[in-house]
């Protein structure tokens, strides 16, 4: 694609989570997956902002209906939470990491920052809004193709983690509500997916250099902002892997691309549709084959249909890759209405439904050749709010393409989620005081990119291996480990700390997670000691995740001994078969060390190739 011919634009959002507590009470910021302790249950609607209008993405969400629950714990969640009582002031220590962000990237810092309501009515925050605070303005970063500036750096709060939902409820705990965030904003100014990737990139990389912030899955999230000449913004929710950002553009380029030839033709045919007319067509189903539809009926359901004049052969239309037009006004059905999905006449018969049924649905809505038609099984008033989210779609897709908010499919496609909010949903917090910030006392810390370099240079370890202990979470015990063990090569210590947990995972099928930097203290301490030869940090890291460790078993082997007799006698009969080897070994270490550790050292030796 010529993304600059397109008139490609692109932005980011990106989100952190900052340890410590949470951004207005004094809870930790524990993420829980035990059972909880208590469950609450609430109903949200949306509230006029600062301009007295009501926001159209929380008034979407509103006319869902929903119940809300939420599981909170006695100990780590609190009455703030909960929405029972007011905010206390916000965390000093969040933002004062936002504030060196803004250092970092140059950002005019507002004299005075205030403390905003978002309204947000999905659930996701007991109160029906999320504070947030714009902390500063007009920075930048500097990218291979070019400057990308910073348009805001705001400090907010984290929304709960959904546990389950369906169609009448969600379940959300509120371990995560709350936990402090600092959300960059950038400008349109990324003209590639490539670009996109870099920046989102340089950006992580300044944020995982900030010592207040939390590392591993899920801590970051990137929004991808994208629009192309003749297009609209799309706003693109929750792509976790920076991996994945180049081809989540690509592909809404391709969705927008198409979209717009599909408008273009419809103008050449002068396609235009009527009001919307919903049609029962109940009566032509009755016997029908289709599992869905006999389902709906034996609840009492109904089967709705509407025609769409001139929309025959579009709504299979593929724009992006297995998604189609029909996909969505599919998208727009199950999110407005809560329905399983639409059929519609481009992919029928199909699905238990016969040709002479199509026949007839045609007829009762009068549709000829040029005209398709859609069909909703479910209860009726849901079946008519589908109907009309489709029609709503499909008066979009004549005029062009609607501003929204998508998701991102691991596949890299998107999928309809709701309108983008506007300036609507914002209205000033007056529980929380004025904050005047200052950059007199902010210091900087060493970005990632100097210690990768300061890791290469001055300790030695290869481009990959400096990237990795830089980057884990691991980086202090790394560093405190070097400076306590000077004799012991750091790129050692760095592949203890990173590589054999992953081989204990990938090979072994334990959970490295139970690992403890006690674990690793102790274990370096056990080499410089002689109690364990070096050779072994393996199965001692195996031992201490299974719970089998025991320091006397090493200590009374006489291990670097053993490992040596077992190299000579490897090497003394080389192309013997392993129940050779062992015999030799067992008559010469018998009672120096147990055949079973005798046996697995001699295994690991000629997995090595020391034959």
């Amino acid at each position: 694609m010529n993304y600059k011919e397109l008139g490609l634009k692109c932005g980011l959002e990106i989100h952190q989570q900052l340890e410590g507590r949470k951004l207005f009470c004094h809870c930790p910021t524990l993420i829980r997956d035990d059972e909880a302790d208590f469950t609450i249950q609430r109903k949200l609607r949306a509230a006029a902002g600062e301009e007295g209008k009501v926001d159209i993405a929380a008034k979407q969400e509103q006319l869902k209906g929903k119940n809300f629950l939420y599981q909170g714990y006695k100990d780590t969640t609190c009455l703030v939470e909960s929405d029972c009582e007011p905010p206390r002031e916000m965390n000093a220590e969040a933002l004062y990491t936002a504030l060196q962000l803004c250092k970092m990237v140059e950002a005019e810092v507002f004299p005075v920052v205030q403390v905003m309501r978002k309204t947000i009515v999905d659930g996701s925050n007991t109160s029906g809004f999320q504070r947030t605070a714009l902390a500063a303005r007009n920075g930048k970063i500097s990218t291979s193709t070019g400057e990308v500036r910073i348009t805001n750096v705001s400090v907010e709060e984290d929304s709960c983690k959904i546990v389950s939902e369906r169609a009448e409820e969600k379940v959300y705990s509120l371990d995560r509500l709350g936990i402090p965030l600092i959300e960059i904003g950038t400008a349109p100014d990324i003209t590639s997916p490539e670009q996109c990737q870099e920046t989102a990139k340089k950006i992580g990389m300044l944020l995982r250099s900030l010592p207040g912030v939390k590392r591993g899955l899920g801590t970051i999230r990137q929004d991808v902002n994208v629009s192309i000449k003749g297009g609209a913004r799309i706003e693109i929710k929750g792509a976790q892997d920076l991996r994945q950002l180049p081809l989540l553009v690509e592909l809404e380029v391709k969705r927008q691309e198409e979209l717009l030839k599909i408008q273009e033709e419809f103008k050449k045919r002068k396609v235009k549709l009527p009001s919307l007319h919903i049609v029962d067509v109940t009566s032509l189903f009755t016997i029908s084959s289709a599992n869905l539809i006999k389902n709906t009926l034996s609840r009492n359901g109904k089967v709705l249909a509407s025609k769409l004049p001139g929309f025959a052969g579009f709504v299979s239309r593929e724009v992006q890759p297995g998604r189609r037009l029909g996909t969505e006004f599919s998208d727009r059905a199950k999110i407005r209405a809560g329905v399983g999905g639409i059929f519609h006449s481009d992919e029928l018969p199909r699905y238990g439904i016969s040709e002479l049924e199509v026949l007839e649905v045609k007829k009762k809505l009068g549709c000829d050749i040029r005209d398709a038609f859609i069909l909703v099984a479910d209860e009726e008033s849901k079946a008519r709010r589908a109907l009309e989210a489709v029609y709503e779609r499909a008066l979009e897709a004549l005029q062009g393409i609607p501003e929204e908010v998508r998701k991102a499919n691991a596949d890299g496609t998107t999928s309809y989620l709701r309108p983008i909010p506007g300036a609507a949903r914002m209205y000033p917090e007056t529980d929380v005081p004025l904050i005047r910030p200052s950059l007199q006392d902010i210091e900087l810390p060493e970005t990632l990119e100097e210690k990768m370099g300061r890791f290469q240079k001055d300790l030695g370890l290869s481009k990959d291996l400096a990237e990795f202990a830089a980057k884990s979470e691991k980086v202090e015990l790394f560093e405190e480990l070097v400076g306590e063990y000077p004799s012991v090569k750091p790129a050692f210590i760095a592949e203890t700390l990173i590589s054999v947990p992953l081989d204990i995972k990938r090979q072994f099928h334990h959970d490295p997670e139970k690992l403890t930097e006690e674990n690793f203290k102790d274990l370096f301490r056990y080499l410089k000691e002689g109690k364990i030869h070096k050779d072994i940090v393996l199965d001692v890291l195996i031992d201490m995740v299974t719970g089998k460790f025991d320091i006397k078993r090493y200590a009374t082997l006489g291990t670097e001994d053993i490992h040596k007799e077992l190299l000579k006698i490897v090497a003394e009969n080389k192309g013997a078969p392993f129940p050779a080897l062992m015999g030799l070994a067992m008559k010469k270490l018998s009672g120096k060390a147990s055949g079973k550790f005798i046996s697995e050292q001699l295994q690991r030796i000629l997995a090595k190739g020391h034959r």
